[in-house]
């Protein structure tokens, strides 16, 4: 009989206190596998790779990584806007290959999901690099267009054809309004595991005509001057504004009910546009650098150019990355809590033992071999929970990959494997040895007449 089963029998005679401290391993070792995979899958979903493809992002002056989880990853809500204007500008702009404007501020009335005015080419850029939207349907053709998520159509139960309402600011907060006309679904997009599938996306033509999407005439105008500085309009253009806008308030008066609906026919004057931000993406071999500077030192303009891979990066080293080291710490402790469990009841035993080894020891074996014995119960309970472990880990994470991707938007790789994990059983294997190295020593001491006679 081998070492192994000699150990394995001992275990089995002490079997409930062997599968406790064996089953704390196991459990610690599964939560350094969810720690390792879900904290990886984190890094890929911000990940510069999963990044849109474009190289930079315009918008209003403030916080960059505020920008870039606004617009990119829809958390929060844009607390300034740039003017319609600048994105034409920059549509211009020799340097530009395309500049895509999105608008953001409504959800749907139906499962409050974000909405985004934005055009067409937005989905013919691609959701990453090298990666390109799947859309079952058609494109923008009308205004009040839409094309909506994969999630958005999972949960509110729509597709081609559906029609919404659209909640004038958000449903958290206290003066929302519905917007009376409806949007029509015209594509559902494949799932793409980013913010894109909990998304409604409108055609902008479409965001821009509805009532209170278009600033006032005179908050437009304050705007416009803020932005470009004085003397961008002259007090002539102001005048025709102001002039333009109170005829048409006057001819939308004389006709009546039907007034608003007509209202909405007309185009909004450019002015009176704005948008939350502009996705810019650079002509071949033009200098990045050069565009971020002349946005950070152009006096006047209340705008700013933003890599989005700057602030995701240091997202993930102020919070990512710090929050795996604190799991990983926590966890690591508890490997250890583990371990001592391990030891004290290996140690605990070998008073029970004293007799079995001493007639082992009467029997031949050595002292080597004594040790070796205890030393291979220590492996075999460390090695054991850790192998149980492990597969606890992946089966929760093979079985929850689902609900994860409902619940949370993130795609997750049933079968993911971390490399990190084949780590853990080389220091399973010299944590088992310190384990073991204690108890063993006991029972390489033992004296073989004084425990046969007691």
């Amino acid at each position: 009989m081998n070492l192994f089963a000699i150990a394995l029998k001992s275990i089995r005679q002490r079997w409930l206190a062997s599968t406790l401290t064996s089953l704390s391993v196991a459990l610690s070792i599964m939560l350094m596998v969810l720690v390792l995979i879900l904290s990886s899958i984190l890094e890929k979903n911000f990940d510069q790779r999963s990044l849109p493809p474009y190289e930079l992002i315009a918008g209003p002056k403030g916080s960059s990584l505020q920008l870039v989880l606004n617009t990119i990853y829809r958390i929060g809500n844009p607390e300034a806007y740039l003017p319609y204007q600048y994105y034409l500008e920059l549509q211009k702009d020799p340097r530009i290959q395309h500049a895509v404007p999105i608008t953001m501020g409504d959800v749907t009335e139906e499962g409050g999901f974000k909405i985004i005015g934005t055009t067409s080419l937005f989905f013919e850029l691609g959701y990453a690099e090298n990666k390109p939207f799947l859309v079952r349907g058609k494109r923008f053709g009308t205004d009040f267009d839409a094309i909506i998520g994969a999630d958005v159509a999972r949960t509110n139960n729509w597709d081609l054809g559906s029609q919404f309402k659209l909640v004038h600011g958000g449903l958290e907060m206290k003066d929302t309004h519905t917007h009376e006309e409806k949007f029509t679904v015209v594509a559902v997009l494949a799932r793409t595991g980013t913010a894109n599938d909990k998304t409604v996306f409108v055609n902008i033509e479409g965001f821009f005509a509805i009532g209170g999407h278009d600033k006032p005439i005179e908050e437009a105008i304050a705007q416009h001057i803020e932005f470009y500085g004085e003397g961008s309009l002259s007090q002539k253009e102001i005048d025709k504004l102001i002039a333009d806008e109170r005829a048409e308030q006057a001819a939308h008066a004389n006709e009546g009910e039907g007034g608003h609906a007509h209202h909405h026919a007309h185009e909004t004057p450019i002015i009176k546009k704005n948008v939350t931000a502009v996705f810019v993406q650079l002509k071949p071999k033009m200098q990045m650098a050069g565009v971020l500077m002349e946005g950070k030192s152009k006096k006047g303009y209340k705008a700013q150019f933003v890599n989005p891979i700057t602030p995701v990066r240091m997202l993930m080293d102020s919070f990512v990355g710090t929050t795996r080291f604190v799991l990983m710490i926590l966890t690591g402790l508890i490997i250890a809590v583990s371990g001592m469990g391990i030891f004290v009841s290996i140690y605990n035993s070998m008073a029970d033992r004293k007799r079995e080894i001493a007639i082992m020891r009467a029997l031949g074996a050595r002292r080597q071999t004594v040790f070796a014995i205890v030393l291979a119960e220590s492996i075999l309970l460390c090695i054991g929970g850790g192998a149980l472990g492990l597969l606890l880990g992946h089966g929760l994470i093979y079985f929850s990959a689902s609900t994860i991707e409902v619940y949370a938007g993130i795609l997750v790789d049933p079968l993911a494997f971390e490399p990190l994990e084949l780590v853990l059983f080389p220091i399973l294997l010299g944590l088992a040895a310190l384990i073991g190295f204690l108890p063993g020593m006991t029972a390489y001491r033992t004296d073989v007449a004084d425990s046969l006679s007691n």
